[in-house]
Order: structure tokens, then sequence, then C-alpha cells
């Protein structure tokens, strides 16, 4: 029993590892993406770097925590990000940036 006891608690320092790997994880941001300041106005429009613009249709925009975000949830709010247009001019890709990301140089 004690001997089992003495590997449980050994193991038990391997739990962590996990989470401390999907914290460092770095998200696949395109080298090409720009980066830009983002207000959505009414979706689909937006106003990025103060110019107006358009979401493209089906565009996906990515939280801090890299989980989707609904344009909508974004109205009015001015957010840091990086973003990939459609061949056709309009925002189709966007990433919203963590306070690192943000400091970081492109």
């Amino acid at each position: 029993m004690a001997a089992l006891l003495a590997l449980s608690a050994g193991l038990a320092w391997l739990l962590p590892l996990p989470a401390v790997a999907q914290d460092t994880m770095q998200r696949p941001i395109p080298i090409a993406a720009k980066r830009g300041l983002l207000v959505v106005t009414q979706p689909p429009e937006v106003l990025l770097d103060g110019r107006p613009d358009r979401l493209s249709p089906g565009t996906r925009i990515r939280g801090r925590n890299n989980l989707l975000v609904l344009s909508a949830s974004l109205v009015g709010q001015e957010v840091l990000v990086r973003y990939v247009r459609t061949p056709e001019g309009q925002i189709h890709d966007v990433w919203i940036l963590t306070e690192a990301e943000a400091q970081a140089k492109p």
C-alpha cells in the first residue's frame, strides 16, 4: 500500500503538464495577416483603422482564447486584431490579439 501511495504521489506532478502546454500554445496566425484596429459598427459593416470596411460572408473572428466570436458581440468595441482579406478585398479571417501578441512587433 505504501508503494502504491509513493508511486501515485510521484506521478501526481505530471497532472498539470497538459494545462501548461495549452497555456503556452502559439496561435496559427499567418505571417501575411495585417494588423489593425477593428470596430464593428453594424455587422457586416466595420471600421478598420478608422475607415469603413466590410466583413466577408462566413468571416471567422477568433477571440483571445482562440474560440470563435460573433461579430455582433463586438459592436462598438475597439479591438486590436490581425486579419486576412478575401481576393475580393473583404475581411475574412480575424484574430483578436492578446496582450502579449499586441506588444510583440509583427
